[in-house]
């Protein structure tokens, strides 16, 4: 039996081996082989690299299944997350928290917890590592903890604060300030005992600063802060200003150092708390002092005999005006050693600029201020005038007001008699020991001699106008 050999459509090229185009074609050898089924030839070995490249291939899909299914989960856990840190939280008013220096999260979390602030420490973790991962990014700082930012300290929450409000307080170190007020006038003693009141602060004093070295103003600080630092803090200010203004003073004052300036300031500040009678009363230290009279002030002999107490609570009694202290401007010459008090920025301005006046005297007038003379004849007349006001209130029987305390006991009182009443004393001392006195507490007399055997409208035999004239005064024995 003969099989017809099939050619192929396109054929072979003429160049190829007629050898190889037999081979090529399966040609049976017999009438068994053509109904015998053939074997397929073995498949080609596998290459290596194309394996490879489809096990790439099937990981990277798997991981873009996973991050898909991620990306999924996270845009619906971001609104529900975002709901739970921006949805009001259980505290139903105001609330004052303290946060203790060096909390941890887990602590801040469970004091918040605790004082009703938050209702899940949990959520509020969390809330802090995504605001501070955020907060992160924008600074481009990665080297910090977001914890860190939370701080610590006094904080007020408000009604129903959320999660997110919550740590945006803490992270932002919206403390609450207390504030503590010292009135221009006070002593060192004074303002120290009113520090050490003071409860937001901690810690002693160490000392007691110098009379003069502190400013009076309204201070705020944080829960927590040091006496020491707020006294302090008092300090640079007050030394920072006086510099400021003894370098705009006038040239033609009679102060030498800026010590003379802060002595004289606190004198003005007790003689007067009317802001208006400053630069006056000024001058007329001032003019006193360039003349080489002797300055008669009372807050001086109040200070020589009470020191750091700052008041006697009482008037000066008569045998107190002759009694000898450094301080006690009736007897010494000049400046006293030191200030008296602790004054304040208008006191030291004014005494740096005082007015352009001649006076050499003044008086109270009865309304909490001064009247002021040039002469000596017309301080008499204003002396003449205040004892009619003292007599007039003597017969409609009124008590004294708080700015007669520390001045001389007038004429018809005897010499052991004060001027405030004893069930009054604590009260006529708190008067003069508060800013809402400071309209009157310090308006006295100039001349701490009305009312004596000195007073000028009843001795004349001396003319306060020329310092040579001025008798010396003797101790009473």
């Amino acid at each position: 039996m003969f099989f017809k050999i099939n050619h192929p459509e396109n054929p072979e090229p003429a160049t190829m081996n007629p050898e190889d185009l037999v081979s090529s074609r399966l040609v049976p050898r017999s009438a068994s082989e053509v109904i015998k089924p053939v074997v397929a030839p073995p498949p080609p070995p596998p290459d290596d690299e194309s394996e490879a490249g489809k096990g790439l291939l099937w990981k990277f899909s798997g991981f873009l299944n996973v991050l898909l299914i991620l990306g999924c989960l996270i845009l619906v856990a971001i609104p529900a997350v975002g709901w739970l840190f921006q949805h009001p939280g259980p505290l139903q008013e105001d609330r004052v928290v303290f946060i203790p220096r060096g909390s941890s999260v887990n602590t801040i979390a469970d004091v918040l917890y605790r004082e009703k602030v938050i209702d899940s420490p949990f959520f509020f973790n969390l809330c802090v590592y995504v605001d501070g991962q955020i907060s992160r990014l924008k600074s481009g700082s990665f080297g910090v903890l977001p914890y860190s930012r939370l701080k610590a300290g006094e904080f007020e929450f408000k009604a129903h604060a959320s999660i997110s409000d919550a740590v945006a307080i803490l992270a932002e170190g919206r403390t609450v300030l207390h504030s503590l007020t010292i009135p221009e006038g006070l002593t060192s003693e004074q303002v120290v005992e009113r520090v050490n009141r003071e409860e937001a602060l901690t810690g002693e004093i160490f000392q007691m600063p110098g009379e003069g070295t502190l400013f009076p103003d309204t201070f705020k600080f944080e829960r927590g802060m040091s006496r020491q630092q707020l006294i302090q803090n008092m300090q640079r200010e007050q030394e920072r200003i006086l510099n400021q203004i003894w370098e705009r003073r006038a040239a033609d004052i009679p102060l030498k150092s800026r010590r003379d300036l802060l002595t004289l300031a606190s004198i003005v500040e007790k003689e007067t708390g009317r802001a208006d009678e400053r630069t006056r009363v000024a001058a007329v230290f001032l003019n006193r002092l360039a003349r080489g009279m002797k300055l008669q002030s009372d807050p001086t002999i109040v200070y020589g005999i009470a020191g750091g107490k700052g008041t006697l609570g009482r008037g000066i009694l008569r045998s107190e005006l002759a009694q000898r202290t450094p301080y006690n401007t009736y007897l010494i010459d000049g400046l006293p050693p030191g200030p008296i008090a602790n004054p304040g920025r208008t006191a030291m301005e004014a005494v740096a600029n005082p007015s352009r006046t001649k006076d050499l005297y003044f008086v109270a007038d009865g309304t909490g201020g001064h009247v002021f003379a040039e002469t000596y004849e017309q301080h008499q007349r204003n002396v003449a005038r205040w004892r009619q006001i003292e007599r007039t209130r003597a017969a409609s029987a009124q008590q004294p007001p708080d700015s007669e305390i520390d001045r001389v006991v007038p004429e018809n009182q005897d010499e052991e008699t004060i001027m405030s009443s004893p069930e009054d004393e604590d009260d006529s001392e708190e008067a003069a020991d508060t800013p809402e006195s400071t309209a009157g507490a310090r308006a006295r007399a100039f001349d701490a001699s009305e009312g004596t055997e000195n007073d000028p409208l009843l001795d004349r035999g001396y003319d306060l106008n020329s310092p040579k004239n001025v008798p010396a005064l003797e101790d009473i024995p």
